[in-house]
């Protein structure tokens, strides 16, 4: 048997191999089921013809390039030239066009650095945080964009160059709304939740109502379960009220001219979903794609709810602008798509139907996993010219000092699971990856923001050196590392653990390890004691030692690594034992819903994150 896969037209490997080298063959069967996923038959040759473009080229910027054909080259800003087969022309960065005589589909042509911008310092460190954990005494039950400033404002003052926070991403505002901010409606607009009402435009007007608002808003600070269905009614109350005084600012049109249809797109979308659910793919007929009979009439006579939609997005646009002023916020970009959401339902001709992506089973989790999160069809995405993933980007960026790309191995490939059929059913898809790379270096180089590829679980064979060629920063977490710090690379950003895994505490202390038991939650326990032990070297080797110091210890370890960016979690920071999310835990589980437990007021008094800040400095 071959002991590489191979890849057909359509982007499908026959084969893969898991984290112990076991082949695993792509039954027919799941061949099939992901074909028709793409919208094709089992049969059909090639993949067909569609969408705007007929090729992509990528080029480097400001470097000679030879014409494959004659015809009238079109540059993004609107200036045309003719060409000759052969010429040798000079593209300046961005995405032009090249129409030769007689076809009717454009080359688009990607004009990209190739490389991402690095951090603009040797040596950065910082924090990472859940925004929605992180609340002060004003928040109405969530952290909000007021936290972040005010997180910032703290990190600064510790010497900080950094802030990595999860995705801000929109849910589609119908209850119950969207815990995981993984699980996005839309990755190109923010979640309403996260606006800070106190500081909105027109809540100063907005009358005796909205202090009302607040006070059982911060009332819910009580609870360290978050409840986004409370929150969001008491926000879309406040928050009707203040549009109502400031739906004709100035500023909010200039936004909405500049944002243009995806803004417009995005806000009938939500519009609609409060008249008629959250699944697009329920609604009547003729509002289930953009460019259906109804939507327009529909968009006229619900204009002022779709004005109030758009104006919510201005008001984050304008609270994280200033949050992430003087400070790197890196922002995080999810993998996939909630098939339900604005983004599917403006894109669906471009996605998969009937399969979720995912990852096969590895050390951690050797039942494999199912993200639930829909995939764009490769051969369809580039047809399109990549504009939504430049559009995604993009957004991501826009107020960004650097970009976390979860799960960058799916630029790579991607593991499509068939729905109902279990990750044992999945194969993966690879999509144009010199291309996808090409637009993330031009994109991040016009936003000044460095790049982080999160390459955790089982990586391909030279995924990782083709990242550090392009400058995106690998990222190594300390308690997966078999070698010490001072062994990883330069190119990296490092920290001890993320999200997904036991904070210090609740892995020292078993806590995390006994909350899964009672979760019902598989665990490799044996991989759980290896984390436990690699945690102890880099403590020090006492294993008796108090949680925090060890905390300190380890941070003290990670400050060694010659790594580009150093990060430590606001929950190692403040000694919490439960992580954020437990991957496979039950509905009724807070997975994504537990605020931290000390106030932002009080980081200040706070021992253990400022001894944390000192051995992390010490390294920049």
């Amino acid at each position: 048997m071959s002991t590489r896969a191979v890849t057909d037209a359509w982007g499908i490997d026959d084969q893969y191999f898991d984290v112990q080298g076991a082949s695993h063959a792509l039954s027919h069967d799941a061949r099939g089921a992901l074909l028709r996923a793409m919208g094709l038959d089992p049969s059909d040759p090639k993949p067909p013809d569609v969408g705007p473009f007929g090729d992509v080229i990528v080029v480097m910027a400001e470097a000679p390039w030879t014409s494959p054909s004659a015809g009238e080259l079109r540059l993004e800003d609107g200036s045309k030239t003719n060409v000759t087969a052969g010429q040798t022309v000079t593209l300046p960065l961005g995405y032009h066009e090249l129409r030769a005589a007689g076809t009717d589909k454009p080359v688009r042509v990607i004009a990209s650095p190739g490389r991402c911008p690095l951090p603009p310092k040797r040596r950065a460190w910082g924090w990472a945080a859940q925004l929605y954990a992180t609340r002060s005494r004003t928040s109405w039950g969530i952290g909000d964009l007021r936290d972040l400033r005010l997180l910032k404002d703290w990190a600064r003052k510790q010497g900080a160059d950094a802030l990595l926070v999860n995705p801000l991403v929109a849910a589609t505002p119908v209850p119950p709304i969207e815990a995981s901010p993984y699980y996005p409606s839309s990755r190109r607009f923010m979640n309403p939740l996260y606006v800070c009402v106190d500081e909105a435009p027109g809540a100063s007007e907005a009358g005796p109502e909205v202090e009302r608002l607040a006070a059982e808003g911060r009332a819910l600070n009580a609870d360290r379960r978050i409840d986004r269905d409370v929150v969001f009614s008491l926000k879309m109350r406040a928050l009707e009220l203040c549009f109502a005084k400031s739906a004709r600012d100035s500023g909010f049109a200039a936004y909405r001219a500049q944002q243009g249809p995806p803004l417009q797109q995005f806000a009938i979308y939500c519009a609609l979903a409060e008249r008629h659910g959250r699944d697009w793919r329920t609604w009547p007929e003729d509002a289930r794609r953009p460019d259906a009979a109804g939507v327009e009439a529909f968009a006229h006579e619900q204009a002022p709810r779709v004005a109030f939609h758009a104006w919510l997005q201005w008001v984050l646009d304008a609270q994280l602008a200033d949050a992430a002023r003087d400070l790197a916020v890196v922002e995080d970009l999810p993998i996939g798509l909630d098939v339900e959401g604005a983004d599917a339902w403006c894109w669906q001709a471009l996605l998969a139907d009937d399969v979720s992506v995912g990852a096969p089973s590895d050390a951690l989790n050797p039942a494999g996993q199912d993200w639930g999160l829909t995939p764009f069809v490769p051969f369809r995405l580039r047809a399109a010219g990549y504009q939504p993933f430049i559009e995604t980007l993009r957004a991501t960026m826009r107020h960004a000092g650097g970009l976390r790309i979860d799960h960058v191995m799916g630029l790579f490939r991607l593991f499509w699971i068939p729905r109902g059929g279990g990750p044992e059913s999945g194969g993966f898809v690879r999509p144009r990856t010199d291309e996808l790379l090409a637009i993330v270096a031009l994109e991040s180089a016009r936003a000044g923001a460095f790049v982080v590829g999160e390459d955790l679980g089982t990586v391909e064979d030279g995924v990782r050196e083709t990242l550090a060629k392009r400058q995106m920063l690998s990222y190594r977490l300390a308690i997966f590392e078999p070698n010490p710090p001072v062994e990883y690379p330069e190119l990296a950003l490092a920290s001890v653990t993320t999200h997904d895994l036991p904070t210090i505490v609740g892995l020292w202390t078993g806590a995390d390890l006994a909350r899964a038991r009672d979760a019902g939650v598989p665990q490799n326990e044996s991989g759980v004691a290896e984390l436990r032990r690699r945690l102890a070297t880099l403590a020090g080797g006492q294993d008796d030692q108090p949680a925090a110091m060890a905390a300190e210890k380890v941070h003290a370890s990670l400050a060694t690594s010659p790594c580009r960016v150093l990060l430590a979690t606001l929950e190692d920071a403040l000694g919490v034992e439960e992580r954020p999310n437990l991957p496979g835990a039950p509905a009724t589980f807070p997975n994504w819903s537990l605020a931290l437990p000390v106030v932002l007021d009080d980081f200040d008094a706070q021992e253990l994150p400022n001894r944390i800040a000192k051995a992390l400095a010490r390294a920049s």
